[in-house]
């Protein structure tokens, strides 16, 4: 079995366009797909990224909160705090429905395999070989009406 490199491009870049767009002050990061374990081992490979830059990061999972869940649980407290640090939300679907994608500053989404991608997601990254994860651009005007939400 080959070892797992510390940091793995695709990480690399999305640390740097997401400091790039958002450089200080209390920012708020969404890593979602279709399963719960997926997201949130990306978001702790993503947090280990930016915490090697000196950035003060906090993960926490999404855990079936709701959009008010969300707001009072975890994206208040966060931003009452005002410290120069990220927080990265590891969840499902939920995490970029209607009502809860604008409470993101960034947000991912984790396709594998023929998953459509969530139109919604700042970045969409193709973990089908989860040992090299990559960035997909899509194509929207592929995707299905019914998922351009």
């Amino acid at each position: 079995m080959t070892a797992r490199p510390a940091t793995r491009p695709v990480f690399d870049d999305l640390a740097d366009e997401f400091l790039r767009d958002y450089p200080r002050g209390a920012r708020l990061l969404a890593v979602g797909s279709p399963s719960a374990e997926r997201s949130a081992a990306v978001a702790e490979e993503l947090g280990d990224v930016l915490r090697a830059r000196g950035i003060e990061v906090a993960v926490v999972a999404q855990e079936d909160r709701d959009e008010a869940g969300l707001r009072s649980d975890i994206v208040m407290p966060f931003r009452d705090a005002q410290a120069d640090a990220v927080q990265i939300v590891s969840g499902t679907t939920s995490l970029l429905a209607e009502r809860t994608r604008g409470l993101w500053h960034f947000s991912v989404w984790l396709i594998d395999g023929d998953e459509v991608p969530h139109t919604a997601a700042t970045a969409l990254v193709d973990v089908t070989d989860p040992e090299v994860p990559t960035r997909r651009l899509a194509d929207y005007c592929a995707v299905p009406p019914s998922f351009l939400t």
